[in-house]
């Protein structure tokens, strides 16, 4: 079967139900959902069902897109004040970690082609872009398996992991352009090689965090009557900024993930349905772009790479992962062997690193299959062995968190449709809840539920759009059928707390 215009809906829809009943039937085994979807695409590719799909133009294509998106959606969930204590660690791996994994990586796999597997006959330099194409953690990965396992981790282990993952992809992204340049010109010298790395990296931060106050500007100033539409202003910003920075010659990768930073710290309109919204587009985003790389692959091309992928595998794993790891943070000596051996393990490999194989299939490099190939299967391999011990590994390094608490997180969005709810603010002071000897009662409308948090044996009611400090606004959930749509302007005067 070939996709076309006629047909690509309904396979599209069957791809879509097939995955996601898949993903709930592996995730009660621990099987990680990513690696389901991929199987699903495996399944109906051209090796299985039979849909043939064989442009890894337009796979490369798709994974950008959704790659931008899940960065940004990443960064958005990402809070500065969880990533403060780790941010040294966390950019030490996302930068020097990939060039020594890529260094160590790159070393072995010229050596196991040159005397185990001679049939392959790697160049140092071929053997430096499949490492380099699979140097980075991959964000969809760890973002998907963590948040789902739900693991409450000491020492700040998950901020770290997500850290890493989130903005480690644009230094393997510019390792991975600059090792094919380099096959496609012959050779090219040390010093221009490092400024390539470092022009991309500084344009990429500096675009990412300029458009991603400016994209917080617009949307805080346009003032847009339907609310749906301030997710969707928000997308095409995303896609402008990943655009607008490869353009000039930036990190499109690392600009977005910023961005994402940028917007998910500051206050704006509808933050919570904008943060859904985003949550729902990087699922579907991550579930194409395996289905995509999944029906890209050929099975059967798999099985003559089995022994190579699987040595490298070890190696990665065993090896290049751990040295790194232990090499980045030898610094922090507060950071303990059991938390350093953990974040070792948890380097997933995901969908990030097949997306990169495709640029050397569109490059044209002549063992461009090969790589692609060893890389899937080192992908299947990763998610297999380390997506479904990340659980295990944890509790075998008496690293997760007992006391942290378990109660259940209550979501607006579970209140009963009868019920019409707008979030207000207004202003509390001491004159209007006490007067002389007597407390006197919030000027609230009828019908209203009023949400508490309780910090340090006192309960105060937090502001929709502030930090919770505890000398802050007072944030009334308004569920009064009379004016429900009523909103109290925002005001930037604290008042006394309610107890």
């Amino acid at each position: 079967m070939v996709l076309d215009a006629g047909n690509i809906l309904l396979v599209g829809a069957v791809l879509l139900f097939v995955s996601i009943v898949a993903g709930k039937a592996g995730y009660k085994f621990g099987v990680p959902m990513l690696l389901l979807f991929l199987g699903v695409g495996m399944a109906f590719g051209s090796d299985g069902v039979g849909i043939q799909f064989n442009s890894p133009t337009i796979a490369q294509f798709i994974g950008m897109i959704a790659l931008s998106v899940i960065l940004f959606s990443g960064g958005m969930d990402t809070k500065f004040k969880e990533i403060r204590p780790v941010l040294g660690q966390g950019i030490i791996l996302a930068t020097l970690g990939v060039m020594l994994t890529t260094a160590i990586t790159g070393g072995a796999i010229y050596l196991i082609t040159d005397y185990l597997f001679p049939s392959f006959s790697l160049t140092l330099y071929e053997s430096l872009l499949l490492a380099a194409v699979m140097s980075s953690t991959d964000s969809a990965s760890v973002f998907s398996i963590l948040r789902s396992k739900g693991l409450k981790l000491k020492e700040n282990m998950r901020p770290l992991l997500e850290f890493e993952s989130g903005s480690n992809d644009p230094m393997a992204n510019i390792l991975t352009i600059l090792f094919i340049q380099i096959i496609q010109v012959g050779e090219m010298s040390f010093g221009e090689s490092v400024s390539i790395l470092l022009l991309q990296i500084s344009i990429g931060a500096v675009a990412g965090y300029v458009l991603g106050r400016v994209s917080l500007l617009l949307i805080n100033r346009l003032n847009i009557d339907n609310r749906s539409f301030y997710p969707v202003l928000l997308l095409a910003c995303v896609f402008f900024i990943f655009s607008f920075t490869n353009l000039i010659q930036g990190n499109g990768y690392l600009a977005v993930y910023i961005a994402g930073l940028v917007v998910g710290n500051n206050k704006m309109p509808h933050h919570r349905s904008t943060a859904t919204f985003f949550d729902v587009i990087a699922w579907l985003s991550q579930l194409v772009m395996f289905l995509t790389l999944g029906l890209l692959v050929n099975p059967k091309e798999l099985i003559p790479v089995m022994a190579i992928g699987l040595l490298i595998s070890v190696v990665m794993i065993f090896l290049a992962r751990p040295a790194t790891v232990f090499l980045c943070l030898l610094p922090f000596r507060k950071m303990s062997t059991r938390a350093k051996s953990y974040v070792s393990w948890v380097g997933l490999r995901g969908a990030v690193p097949i997306i990169f194989a495709t640029y050397p299939l569109t490059a044209g490099i002549e063992n461009a299959s090969l790589i692609f190939n060893i890389v899937f299967f080192i992908t299947i391999v990763s998610l297999v062995v380390q997506g479904t011990t990340v659980n295990f590994m944890a509790k075998k390094l008496k690293l997760t968190d007992d006391t942290a608490s378990k109660s259940r997180k209550f979501n607006f969005e579970e209140l009963p449709a009868e019920i019409k709810s707008t979030l207000s603010e207004i202003d509390v002071t001491a004159d209007m809840l006490v007067k002389g000897d007597r407390l006197m009662d919030l000027p609230l409308p009828d019908d209203e539920l009023v949400v508490t948090v309780k910090r340090d044996d006192t309960f105060f009611i937090p502001n929709g759009r502030s930090k919770l400090y505890l000398n802050d606004k007072l944030m009334i959930i308004s569920h009064s059928k009379k004016n429900p749509d009523t909103e109290v302007p925002d005001s930037n005067t604290p008042s006394e707390p309610a107890s």
